[in-house]
């Protein structure tokens, strides 16, 4: 179902594929619409309980795209360095292939209180109250993982 890594002395495993998915600022979420072409999205997310959680709109064009096929893939990019002199670069990164489903009740509310822990954390009373108030205008998406690798070239 998925070719082999081509280049699989760079494949890295567990806990480094963890601490990218942990750290990583945003990743790209891509679907495939009705119209057949595939949709790149930059988003914010959490990495919970070996599955990725992000939030949007309660409509838009991912849902439209997850309701027509929930296949989806997901890329997380850690740490790069250019390497001018040698034309290259160092690079580690993850590519999830799962599935996208649409959460509610607690485990959405547990998502969306790991997404403000993660890129606000200073503030967890704030963003406990903010979750209330936008709870019912928000729709947290879970990716559940088929297929996960990781590649690194350090």
């Amino acid at each position: 179902m998925f070719k082999e890594m081509r280049k699989s002395q760079r494949e890295i495993f567990n806990e480094d594929i963890n601490s990218i998915l942990k750290n990583g600022e945003y990743g790209v979420l891509a679907t495939v619409g009705e119209n057949g072409y595939p949709s790149a999205t930059p988003l914010s997310y959490v990495y919970l309980n070996n599955a990725v959680y992000f939030h949007c709109a309660v409509e838009g064009s991912k849902l439209d795209n997850i309701k027509y096929n929930n296949k989806v893939s997901f890329n997380v990019v850690g740490k790069t360095k250019v390497l001018a002199e040698q034309f290259s670069t160092e690079y580690e990164s993850v590519i999830i292939f799962g599935h996208a489903f649409e959460t509610a009740g607690d485990e959405k509310k547990d998502a969306l209180m790991a997404i403000a822990d993660k890129y606000s954390p200073d503030f967890k009373k704030e963003g406990l109250a903010y979750i209330d108030r936008a709870i019912n205008k928000t729709c947290v998406v879970k990716i559940e993982i088929d297929k996960i690798t990781g590649k690194a070239r350090r």
